[in-house]
């Protein structure tokens, strides 16, 4: 599977973008009202944890981050933030977004991270599992048994 073009920050940032636009061009229903609307400040603060978490555990494993890499990494991290979420890089793009949605308070803003996500898995985390599979069949394998894809470990019973 070919790593695409664009990184997802930039993905983000157009879909976040869009999301202005579509909020001041088309306005639906306001859902979110003015003070209220500020909480999506504070969503956007807590978005760079994980990205920042992931980051300082790949630079600790001497691994790759580049996202149109997935195939070079070095070590396959399954601990910290990533004992939590395979994607924390992802989970706080997507909480970015999210906060943006409620901090432009609008109904027609509230698409972007809802399409978000698939959009991401489908451009970046699919090639980036397919390359894992490839790298590290054994442990990836096992690893996709114990934590989800966007946050929680999973249940043994």
């Amino acid at each position: 599977m070919r790593s695409p073009l664009i990184p997802p920050p930039v993905w983000t940032l157009i879909v976040g973008a869009a999301m202005w636009v579509l909020n001041r061009t088309h306005p639906a229903l306001t859902v979110i009202p003015s003070p209220w609307n500020l909480l999506g400040c504070l969503v956007m603060a807590i978005a760079p944890i994980p990205p920042i978490a992931a980051f300082i555990q790949f630079s600790r494993a001497h691994t790759t981050v580049n996202p149109h890499k997935p195939d070079a990494a070095t070590t396959l991290v399954t601990s910290g933030v990533y004992a939590w979420t395979r994607n924390p890089m992802y989970l706080g793009l997507s909480i970015l977004l999210l906060g943006w949605a409620i901090k432009l308070g609008n109904l027609s803003s509230l698409w972007g991270p809802v399409l978000f996500v698939p959009l991401i898995h489908l451009i970046q985390i699919g090639p980036e599992e397919h390359a894992l599979r490839k790298r590290f069949p054994k442990e990836y394998e096992a690893y996709l048994q114990n934590v989800n894809r966007w946050f929680g470990r999973r249940r043994r019973i």
